[in-house]
C-alpha cells in the first residue's frame, strides 16, 4: 500500500495489539472513576455512557468520512488509505484493526474532547466505555472477517457486513 517500508510496516498491525495497549488504559480510567469517590452504580452508568458515544462515533466516522469519495487523486487516495484497503482486501488479517499509530492520537483526540463535556472527574469511565467500545468493535469487526458462525443472525450480520 505504501512505498516507504517504515510506513508500511507501521501500517499493520496484529489483531491482538489494540487489547494489549488499551485494556490497561481502561482499567487505569475505571479505577479513577472509583478512586475519585464515584459510586460504581455511577461508574457503571457512566461506561454504559462511554460505550453509546464510541458507537456513534463509529457509526458518524463510517458514514461521513470513510466512505467518502473525492474528486481528485489526492483525495481518493486518503480515503483509500484511511478505509478503502480494506474493502479492496478485505481478509488481510493485519489490516483489520486500526494501527496503533492511528488509534493512540485518536484516543487522545476523543479524551480531549470529551473532557470539558464531563469534566475532570466524570470523563474517566466514560472515555473507560469509550475504549471498550472500540475494543469490542475491533474484536467484533475482526472476528467477522475470520471466524465461523453457525447463528443465522451472525451470518446474516457477516453478509451484510462484507456487501
Amino acid at each position: 500500500m505504501f512505498e516507504t517500508p517504515l510506513i508500511e510496516r507501521f501500517s499493520r498491525v496484529h489483531p491482538i495489539s489494540p487489547f494489549v495497549f488499551w485494556l490497561p488504559f481502561v482499567a487505569y480510567f475505571l479505577y479513577r472513576g472509583v478512586d475519585h469517590g464515584l459510586p460504581v452504580l455511577t461508574v457503571i452508568g457512566l461506561t454504559l455512557l462511554g460505550m453509546l458515544v464510541w458507537s456513534l462515533t463509529e457509526y458518524l466516522l463510517h458514514r461521513f468520512v470513510f466512505h467518502r469519495d473525492g474528486a481528485s487523486y489526492g483525495t481518493r487516495r486518503f480515503y483509500f488509505v484511511l478505509h478503502g484497503v480494506h474493502h479492496d482486501f478485505p481478509m488481510d488479517t493485519t489490516r483489520l484493526v486500526m494501527p496503533l499509530g492511528v488509534s493512540i492520537p485518536m484516543g487522545v483526540v476523543a479524551y480531549l474532547v470529551l473532557r470539558p463535556v464531563f469534566g475532570p472527574v466524570l470523563v474517566d469511565p466514560v472515555f473507560a466505555g469509550f475504549g471498550i467500545g472500540y475494543l469490542a468493535y475491533d474484536g467484533i469487526h475482526y472476528a467477522t472477517h475470520h471466524f465461523r458462525r453457525k447463528a443465522p443472525v451472525l451470518c446474516y450480520l457477516k453478509r451484510h457486513h462484507m456487501v
